[in-house]
């Protein structure tokens, strides 16, 4: 048998060469993560995620275009929106060329409204149909105030199991079915950024109810804020449509007072 001669090698290296070795071999060993696993979350920790994003917007501030659209009312107005969480939005807005047409004011428990054309104050509580006869939408208080900052409350969700979960990987889809009101939800998330970008509630044979689409996200204090919010209730054949010119959030809101001049007529309703 033929005999290579080596290289001689030093002894006292071999603790370092052992100690390589050792080191190659566990590496070798882990197996490799995959690139997408972090953008995979369990049900429950993607709604607390979720949820945590939007209760982290505790004052919120645009403006830009309100296009409405219902049997009752079509119109496409100027506006600007304060919001502070959890019982006030304070709305105004404008025709052409700035010219003030009506200031709001909403909380919980009731409301001002002042028409400017009419030098009219319209004030009474939060009840029955009273916002749907302000806004022309029907919507309550609070998913109001979600409309307008681009949120869906999943409070009801965390302590539920989806019906349905699926993920892939660009998307999360996750179904929540009521039996009793013989309805299913459905929110659609991206996986890049954690927004939700679609809410469909649907009939058990998937006939609309309602859908909320969220478009054009940019990014405040870590959490997806849409641009473009349609909020379109099937039923009613009623269109809210959002087109934000500029967003402020968390910033400190000095009043949410409305000004009226001093012979302004006031009715209750």
């Amino acid at each position: 048998m033929k005999k290579f001669k080596g290289r001689k090698v030093n002894r006292k290296f071999y603790p370092y060469v052992f100690i390589v070795l050792l080191l190659s071999f566990i590496i070798g060993c882990v197996p490799s993560k995959p690139v997408d696993e972090e953008k995979v979350f369990p049900a429950d920790r993607l709604l607390k995620k979720l949820e945590g994003n939007r209760r982290k917007i505790k004052t919120f501030s645009g403006s830009g275009v309100l296009n409405i659209t219902s049997p009752e009312l079509t119109a496409a107005v100027n506006f600007q929106v304060y919001l502070k969480k959890p019982d006030s939005i304070k709305i105004s807005v404008y025709g052409p060329f700035g010219i003030d047409l009506a200031h709001g004011l909403v909380t919980q428990n009731d409301f001002q409204f002042y028409d400017v054309l009419q030098n009219t104050l319209f004030t009474g509580n939060v009840e029955g149909e009273i916002l749907k006869r302000i806004f022309k939408v029907d919507l309550s208080f609070e998913d109001l105030m979600d409309a307008f900052t681009g949120a869906v409350n999943l409070t009801s969700k965390l302590l539920e199991e989806p019906d349905e979960y699926e993920t892939s990987s660009d998307k999360f889809i996750l179904t929540y079915i009521n039996d009793d009101a013989k309805t299913k939800n459905v929110y659609t998330i991206a996986a890049s950024n954690l927004a939700i970008t679609n809410y469909k509630m649907l009939t058990r044979k998937n006939k609309k109810i309602l859908e909320s689409e969220f478009k054009d996200f940019r990014v405040f204090e870590n959490v997806p804020i849409p641009y473009l919010i349609s909020v379109i209730n099937h039923g009613n054949e009623q269109n809210l449509n959002i087109e934000y010119r500029k967003i402020n959030v968390n910033n400190e809101i000095e009043t949410m007072r409305l000004l009226f001049p001093k012979d302004i007529k006031s009715v209750k309703l």
